[in-house]
């Protein structure tokens, strides 16, 4: 079995093409459920606004490449020629690399963020809900997890960067901190899910004025406005999403964050007009919504600014790197090899184990045999002679099993498995049942 991961990201992708990409609301099961239906034994699906990843463990490499390529084609709706050319395809060490890259921010847009770990989080709870993360999958990102919280716990990392929204804020605020721009301005957060929570809560905590709250589900808004209001001493309150309430807040607001699970825009540049010839002061606006929530259009409006994934991209390839993304780097370095002896010593484990129980079979046998053959030997002496067999295999075997153990950490310790199924003759089966034994017995 292959670990496998295929995927598109912002460094491998246009904004456009992921924009295009983006899974709809609670579709990620229908992935996951398909992906085990035939192409993999495990599946798991990693998205958040600016990648797509499906982590697999396949029977072999290139026709699992080509099955992910075609579900993730056929549930994102972009054709699969037009996705082959930006996706990354990485396997078993690599992709168990990526995935600790991916959880210590060294691979987000902007480095060190830690919101991609509550993003892992939340993928292995689907995949774990949908019935499709198996022993691999589980190990790897509860470790994958770990690693991402020690790397912040032991290095600086959370300076080499700040959560995309703090960095969408600071390309708006351009020479001033983010606390002296948002201080005493009117803010519209659109949205209620966790990107625009934590938008709200850095704009309350930077000294906004008001902050509105507008969302689909009017509760929820509350909720949110609620908390805030409580817990951040800011004035908030709730608005619903529709057209008459959008224009009004936009009328008088000095700054709009949006990041909304729509499918489309949900506001648009004729709205965003009609609110500047009712105003005398420039709109700031901020999309962190993939698909786009902002239509782009507002990018040529005068009196407006716009702040979206897009130019997010942009600008955080000029960001500076920190001196801790060499400790980070270590730190993956040390768990990749810790995570990868593991696997490989679990996986020769099972030969090992059905080498020593077709040895105890073999002595039986003869044991049986030699009662048939010399019916007249007392207890004390077959007892003797039992010991005595069974200490001449031990021995025999204790050299070679346990030294194969050490071999199996090493790279390509893997092989030792095949080696010994093939010297002892080993049924493979055998293997397999210590392996999976719920399988065997199905």
């Amino acid at each position: 079995m292959t670990l496998l991961v295929v995927g598109l990201s912002h460094r491998s992708a246009p904004v456009s093409l992921l924009e295009r990409a983006a899974l709809p609301a609670g579709a990620g099961g229908a992935l996951l459920r398909d992906l085990v239906d035939g192409t993999a034994a495990e599946g798991a699906l990693l998205a958040t606004c600016n990648r797509i990843e499906l982590y697999a463990e396949v029977d072999r490499y290139h026709p699992g490449v080509d099955g992910l390529t075609e579900l993730l084609a056929a549930h994102c709706g972009v054709p699969a020629h037009e996705l082959r050319p930006h996706l990354y395809v990485h396997y078993e060490d690599r992709a168990v690399r990526h995935l600790m890259n991916v959880a210590c921010g060294l691979d987000s847009m902007v480095i060190g963020e830690g919101q991609i770990l509550g993003q892992i989080k939340a993928a292995l709870a689907l995949a774990q809900d949908e019935h499709t993360a198996g022993r691999l999958l589980n190990e790897l990102f509860q470790q994958a997890l770990r690693v991402g919280k020690r790397a912040h716990s032991e290095t600086g990392i959370d300076g080499a960067g700040q959560s995309l929204v703090t960095f969408g804020l600071e390309q708006l605020a351009t020479e001033d901190t983010v606390p002296g721009w948002a201080a005493g301005r009117r803010a519209l957060v659109i949205g209620a899910g966790s990107m625009s929570s934590l938008a709200a809560t850095t704009l309350a905590r930077a000294g906004v004025a008001e902050l509105v709250i507008a969302n689909r589900t009017l509760e929820r808004a509350d909720r949110l406005a609620g908390a805030l209001a409580r817990d951040e001493g800011v004035k908030a309150r709730a608005v619903p999403i529709n057209a008459i309430s959008v224009a009004a807040e936009l009328a008088v607001a000095d700054l709009v964050v949006s990041c909304t699970g729509a499918t489309g825009l949900v506001l648009t540049a004729d709205a965003v007009a009609h609110a500047l010839r009712e105003r005398d002061r420039t709109l700031d606006l901020l999309d962190l919504a993939m698909p786009r929530d902002i239509d782009a259009a507002i990018h040529r409006l005068a009196g407006a600014r716009l702040v979206d994934i897009e130019s997010l991209a942009a600008a955080s390839a000029d960001a500076p790197m920190a001196a801790d993304v060499d400790a980070v780097r270590a730190i993956v370095d040390e768990e990749v090899a810790a995570f990868s002896a593991a696997r490989r010593a679990a996986y020769i484990t099972p030969t090992v184990v059905a080498l020593r129980e077709m040895a105890s079979d073999v002595v039986a046998a003869e044991l049986t045999r030699l009662n048939g053959r010399v019916p007249d030997l007392d207890d004390k002496q077959r007892a003797e002679i039992t010991r005595t067999v069974r200490r001449v295999v031990d021995k025999l075997l204790h050299a070679p099993t346990v030294r194969v153990k050490e071999l199996a950490g090493e790279p390509g310790g893997d092989h030792y498995a095949t080696a010994l199924r093939q010297l002892f003759d080993l049924d493979p089966r055998a293997a397999v049942a210590v392996r999976n034994p719920e399988q065997e017995r199905s």
